[in-house]
C-alpha cells in the first residue's frame, strides 16, 4: 500500500524568475499527485551536480530554458508510492534517476533534448519526484546515497566513452583530462578494464591522488602547456589509444596531436570554450576518430552498474552540502577547486 500523502507540500530549489545563481532559491512546491500507471513518486536522498547544471542556472547551457526550472539531473532516491502496472521498481527500492527519461537502449533518441532532466524536464533538487518506472535504475547496494548520486551523468559519460564506444581493452593507453568527475570515472574505469592511464592538470596536488586512485603518469599542463609532447615521449613516440576530452578549445589542438594515429578522442566537455580550430590534416591523414559521447541510454547505465559492482569502484566525492547551502555547491564546482564529485544531502 502507498503511504504516500500528495496532500503535502514539499521542497525545491529552482532557478526562479531570471538566470543567475543569485536566483536560485529554495521555495515550496505542492507534491506530485498519486503516480498513474507506470509511474512512481520517489522521495530524493541526494543529488551530485555537473557543470551542465551550473551552465544551466547562469542562462549559458539554454538561454531559451523556461522558467521556474528545478535544476540538477542526477540523483538517488527511495521509491514512496507506484502507479498501476509498474514492474521495474516496488516501494522501499532505492533507485537512481537516469538523465534522458526517455532513452532505453541503442543509440541517441532524436528527442534527446526534450527528455533530460535538470531542463527542459525538473530536476532532482526536489525533495519529491514523479517519473515513469522505466527511468529509474536500482541503486548498488554498496554505494552509500551520496556516491549512488554520481552516476547518472558522470560516470555513464565515461563509462559510454571508454567501454561501450571506446572499446577500451588491456594495455591501451588512455589519456584522461583534468580531475572533475567524468575524469576521475575516466581514470576508474580504464584501470579496471587494465589500460594504463596518463593524466593532466594544473595542479601537482590533485595529480598526486590521481597517481594513488591507479593512474600511472601525471602531466601538469600549466607547467607544460604542449603536454601533446610529453604525451608522445611516454608513449615511445607513438600516443595515446584514447584521448578523453574534456577541455573543448583549449585543449582540443594537443589532444589531435596526443593520439595515435588510428586512435579516437572522445569529445565530451567544452570547459575552455566551444568553439575550436583544428588541424584537419593531422586527423584525416593519420585516420583520427573524433567522437562526440553524451551520457547513455538506461541499458547502458545497468551495464556499467555491473562493472562497478564486480570491480568494487566507489565514486569519488569532494563535499556534500545541504540543499539549503545549493548555491553554495554551485558556486564551488564553479571554482573547479574539486577532485571528483560534488553532491547535495536531502534532510
Amino acid at each position: 500500500m502507498n503511504a504516500f500523502d500528495p496532500s503535502s507540500r514539499m521542497r525545491v530549489v529552482q532557478i526562479d524568475s531570471e538566470f543567475g545563481l543569485d536566483h536560485l532559491l529554495e521555495v515550496e512546491r505542492d507534491r506530485p499527485s498519486e503516480p498513474g500507471p507506470g509511474h512512481a513518486v520517489i522521495r530524493m536522498l541526494a543529488a551530485s551536480v555537473n557543470s551542465r547544471d551550473v551552465l544551466t542556472a547562469k542562462g549559458v547551457y539554454n538561454p531559451r530554458q523556461s522558467l521556474p526550472l528545478i535544476p540538477c539531473s542526477d540523483g538517488v532516491a527511495e521509491v514512496v508510492a507506484i502507479g498501476d502496472d509498474v514492474h521495474r521498481v516496488a516501494v522501499g527500492d532505492r533507485v537512481i534517476t537516469c538523465f534522458a527519461q526517455g532513452w532505453v537502449s541503442g543509440t541517441i533518441t532524436p528527442d534527446f533534448r526534450n527528455i533530460t532532466l535538470g531542463g527542459p524536464l525538473d530536476g532532482t533538487l526536489s525533495e519529491y519526484m514523479l517519473v515513469n518506472e522505466s527511468g529509474l535504475v536500482h541503486a548498488p547496494i554498496d554505494l552509500d546515497n551520496e556516491e549512488a548520486s554520481t552516476l547518472p551523468c558522470a560516470a555513464l559519460t565515461a563509462w559510454n566513452a571508454l567501454a561501450e564506444q571506446g572499446g577500451i581493452s588491456k594495455n591501451d593507453v588512455v589519456l584522461v583530462q583534468g580531475t572533475g568527475g567524468v575524469a576521475l570515472f575516466a581514470l576508474q574505469f580504464a584501470v579496471a578494464l587494465g589500460a594504463k592511464v596518463l593524466i593532466t592538470s594544473k595542479s601537482d596536488a590533485k595529480l598526486e591522488r590521481a597517481l594513488r586512485l591507479g593512474a600511472s603518469h601525471s602531466i601538469n599542463y600549466r607547467k607544460s602547456p604542449e603536454w601533446s609532447r610529453i604525451v608522445k615521449k611516454l608513449t615511445g613516440g607513438v600516443g595515446a589509444d584514447h584521448v578523453v576530452e574534456l577541455g573543448g578549445s583549449a585543449t582540443l589542438r594537443q589532444s589531435v596531436r596526443a593520439v595515435r594515429p588510428g586512435g579516437s578522442v572522445s569529445m565530451i566537455g567544452v570547459l575552455g570554450g566551444p568553439v575550436a580550430e583544428l588541424d584537419l590534416p593531422l586527423i584525416v591523414m593519420r585516420n583520427v576518430r573524433l567522437q562526440g559521447v553524451t551520457v547513455g541510454s538506461r541499458d547502458s547505465f545497468d551495464r556499467m552498474l555491473v562493472f562497478i559492482k564486480n570491480h568494487r569502484i566507489r565514486p569519488v566525492v569532494d563535499r556534500v552540502f545541504p540543499l539549503s547551502e545549493t548555491v553554495e555547491a554551485f558556486r564551488y564546482l564553479e571554482s573547479a577547486n574539486h577532485f571528483g564529485k560534488i553532491c547535495i544531502r536531502f534532510d
